[in-house]
């Protein structure tokens, strides 16, 4: 039985994507940074765990807890929405700590034993925002940039070792926490600096309306499992209607 990691299982994505691998039979590695037993019903293949991305003795003990994995999934992220002026450095940090420093952290854990197996695959979940600017998600999509970069790079790295290195691109997806967790953040959350604000509240009154393309938790299941399954899949993925489209205008 095939063993998957997976960061960020609470909701959405990380959520959906340990509920599939569950059902093609995969041994999995739900970890969250507030464990909840009743997040996703009880499995014999399935294991919950406590971890926070940030914390390197957190990350040192879900790993020893995890034994042998096949796969590891850096989804675990925040998200934010506001103007440079209305973030404070501090949480700038927090960001890149989490979707930047969080997932180089989680792959050094993993890669000993992925190094000494000569296999292993490692898939990093980002965004369709590093595509094309975007107003008001200038840090956001900086902390996803910088991973597609380091992915592409440090892939080169792994080539010797026969380990594969993803990346998956989801779109647009409102049936996710992607407010909620920039709210958590900090009361001013979503609350833009008085110049910023005709352009804050247009930019939400977009997010918040019908949409004929977006991208359903499960199109990003789907693709980490092509990553993880096809060996012919390319370096980037796109999951969802809406990221298809949106690379089509790039």
């Amino acid at each position: 039985m095939k063993s998957i990691l997976i960061t960020g299982c609470s909701s959405g994505f990380g959520l959906e994507t340990a509920k599939y691998f569950l059902e093609q039979g995969w041994r999995v590695i739900a970890t969250m940074r507030t464990l909840d037993d009743n997040v996703i019903p009880p499995a014999p293949n399935l294991q919950l765990l406590k971890l926070d991305v940030t914390d390197q003795s957190s990350i040192a003990q879900a790993v020893a807890a995890a034994g042998d994995i096949d796969v590891l999934v850096n989804n675990a992220g925040i998200g934010w929405l506001n103007a440079l002026e209305g973030t404070p450095i501090d949480i700038v940090r927090r960001i890149f700590e989490t979707n930047t420093f969080g997932t180089m952290a989680m792959i050094q854990a993993v890669l000993p034993q992925f190094r000494a197996r000569q296999s292993g695959t490692i898939i990093n979940v980002t965004s369709t925002v590093t595509l094309r600017p975007l107003p008001l998600l200038s840090v956001y999509t900086a902390s996803k940039a910088a991973v597609n970069a380091f992915t592409e790079s440090f892939a080169l790295e792994l080539e010797p070792f026969n380990i594969k290195v993803k990346l998956v691109l989801p779109g647009l997806a409102p049936e996710t926490r992607f407010g909620d967790n920039a709210r958590a953040l900090t009361p001013g959350a979503l609350q833009f600096p008085e110049p910023y604000a005709p352009l804050g509240q247009a930019v939400i009154a977009g997010l918040m309306g019908e949409h004929e393309e977006f991208t359903r938790p499960l199109d990003v299941a789907e693709a980490i499992w092509r990553a993880t399954t096809d060996d012919n899949a390319p370096t980037r993925i796109l999951a969802g209607a809406d990221a298809v489209t949106w690379s089509r205008q790039v």
